[in-house]
């Protein structure tokens, strides 16, 4: 965004200032206290700041943000910092705060008759999926991060996962939200209701606005009665055209009953083998493509004769070459390593340029070949690693270095390999974001590819809410 107003330079008395709100103790000025908020986890993105200030509560955090509003400190909202966007990342400039909301990370109620519960925007995702388990309930959401993502994090990216497929991205979890604006006022807006037509659905303006509309202290999340039974298939299949065939075969069979439908390379389930001693192959006999997928039920019976008849019938009908059922939690838990290892796998094997992108669910099949073909032209050597969740079209098109190339050589092709990936993604009416978000990454990228009307409403927006440009400068505008 082009800033209407630049931030001034830091008011000396600041840190004191900030001191008195939070508590000395929160307001973190010393190199190797700041180490941990100014790097995201891939390390493209390097910050500096003033400070990181860790308030414990609404009031607090409301306080802050008046203190920086009046003085035109650019503040940085920080969930886990999981994040792979460079979304919450400070800039280099330094002139900024990073705002951890790691204290905040309360329970304020779990209510099992409207299934909801009310949680703080530092609560990390396993911990809320653990309490709903508690209440005999389930919360939807579910990723690989989920050990140190927050639940302010998940809804400012509106964060995806394994289970998208079945209940929605982040967006789809949330009743109500408690939102800190830019000058300190508070939108307590923690409604429990799922019918409320009293005008504009203001929450969603901050869920994936990546913070720089609002900091998100609280939310109301949707909870679901918990899956008495689950069970999980690894097929073999020749082709993404044959996942593609066999989702909608098994939509047809399954519908609602499927709630994860992860589609793996050969070449991934490769370099998980070669990195992870304790994994082993899902299947005795190798295939090209892989499709993790799996179905919950409510009903203790039936589920695993229904999955068996699926399988038997796609083998039938050539849609898929081998299938193997888990029949212990070790193999579930087996199959499931074999997909979430993929990203760490990747990072073994030198250099990799990773793409969070979506196309419509016909279109993955020529849209990965096409990605193949160019970088065959382009790119000789290159490893293309496409996995992900080609139930709801987001692929995760990765692409590894040659075998034996010089990593920083590689790396340095950053832009060229992007603009081939993402060319090919808007040429099938995809989205160059399907679910990390735009951060710093993508931000320059997303005029070109946005609707010139919606860039300007967006404009519009980050005005109105924040005129002084102090949320999250230099992110997704």
């Amino acid at each position: 965004m082009n800033e209407a107003i630049q931030p001034k330079m830091a008011d000396p008395s600041l840190i004191s200032r900030l001191s008195a709100i939070v508590g000395e103790a929160h307001v973190l000025t010393g190199e190797a206290d700041l180490k941990a908020f100014l790097q995201e986890p891939r390390g493209l993105f390097h910050g500096r700041a003033l400070c990181a200030v860790r308030p414990a509560s609404t009031a607090e955090v409301s306080a802050v943000l008046k203190l920086c509003h009046e003085t035109q400190t650019p503040v940085v909202p920080q969930g886990g910092n999981t994040g792979l966007v460079g979304g919450q990342t400070a800039n280099p400039d330094g002139q900024a705060i990073v705002l951890s909301l790691a204290r905040m990370r309360r329970l304020r109620e779990i209510d099992p008759a409207s299934e909801t519960m009310t949680v703080e925007a530092g609560m990390v995702l396993a911990q809320a999926q653990e309490e709903a388990r508690r209440a005999g309930l389930m919360l939807a959401l579910s990723m690989g991060s989920e050990g140190s993502c927050t639940i302010g994090g998940n809804l400012a990216t509106n964060a995806g996962g394994i289970h998208v497929i079945a209940y929605g991205n982040a967006r789809a979890q949330v009743l109500g939200l408690e939102v800190v604006l830019a000058d300190g006022r508070i939108l307590c807006d923690l409604s429990k209701l799922r019918k409320n037509n009293t005008g504009y659905d203001l929450k969603q303006l901050f869920i994936g606005s990546e913070g720089t509309l609002g900091v998100i202290t609280a939310a109301v999340l949707k909870l679901h009665p918990g899956p008495h039974v689950i069970e999980t298939a690894f097929t073999g299949l020749s082709s993404p055209q044959a996942a593609v065939s066999l989702l909608a075969f098994a939509r047809s069979r399954a519908g609602a009953e499927i709630t994860s439908f992860e589609l793996i390379p050969r070449i991934g389930l490769e370099f998980d083998l070669r990195h992870f001693a304790g994994l082993r192959d899902g299947l005795a006999e190798q295939h090209r493509w892989y499709v993790l997928m799996e179905l919950s039920s409510q009903s203790e019976e039936g589920l695993l004769a229904r999955l068996e008849d699926l399988l038997a019938e796609a083998v039938e009908a050539d849609m898929i070459e081998d299938a193997a059922i888990a029949h212990s939690l070790e193999q579930r838990q087996n199959f499931w390593s074999l997909r979430e290892c993929l990203p760490e796998a990747q990072s073994r094997e030198g250099g990799s340029i990773k793409h969070d992108v979506s196309v419509p669910i016909a279109h993955i099949p020529t849209f990965l070949a096409d990605v193949e073909e160019a970088l065959a032209s382009e790119a000789p050597g290159a490893r293309l690693v496409a996995f992900g969740h080609v139930g709801d079209g987001n692929i995760h098109c990765n692409v590894s270095q040659p075998i034996g190339a010089d990593k920083a050589g590689f790396l340095a092709r950053l832009d060229e390999i992007n603009e081939i990936v993402h060319g090919l993604v808007l040429a099938h009416q995809g989205s160059i974001s399907a679910e990390h978000g735009i951060g710093q990454l993508k931000r320059d990228l997303l005029p070109k590819v946005k609707d010139k009307t919606a860039m300007e409403l967006m404009r519009t927006i980050k005005l109105a809410l924040d005129p002084r440009n102090i949320l999250n400068p230099g992110k997704l505008l």
